[in-house]
């Protein structure tokens, strides 16, 4: 893949912006749908840079992630809102956006914009903060609430 920028991606000149958004998204949830149709609505072709089950340990624990990257993955593309998934072993996934170099990058209004990346146009996307998957594993592990 190395080389090839968004509308290589495609297969064809981009006539659409190619936009970008990245996570675990593990156990997909309304939060995590909200956010990627919030995030295709800024462009025609949506791309996620998912979090392999590796890089997921690495940022958040042994305990994590709930599911495989296959499944997360399955997941994800079945939605019908995302276009393509590509699985990356980093921390972080300024290397895989630098190398498919899309128009757009989606992150939630919370997330960092990594000083490498900045040359990229960024829109933030609101966080639902009622929902989230630690909210989740709490309420499974009976020590949340609904």
């Amino acid at each position: 893949m190395q080389g090839k920028t968004a509308a290589n991606l495609l297969g064809r000149k981009a006539k659409t912006a190619v936009v970008f958004v990245n996570g675990c998204f593990d156990m997909l949830h309304e939060g995590h749908i909200r956010f990627l149709k919030e995030a295709k609505k800024k462009g025609g072709y949506l791309i996620v840079g998912l979090n392999s089950d590796i890089s997921v340990r690495r940022n958040k624990g042994s305990s994590r992630p709930i599911e495989k990257q296959t499944v997360r993955k399955r997941k994800l593309l079945g939605t019908g809102i995302v276009d393509r998934v590509i699985i990356f072993n980093d921390r972080s996934p300024i290397r895989l956006i630098n190398t498919i170099r899309p128009d757009i990058i989606v992150r939630g209004h919370d997330q960092k914009i990594e000083k490498e990346l900045r040359a990229f146009r960024f829109y933030r996307v609101r966080k639902y903060k009622d929902i989230s998957t630690t909210k989740l594993l709490k309420l499974l592990n009976g020590k949340g609430r609904a």
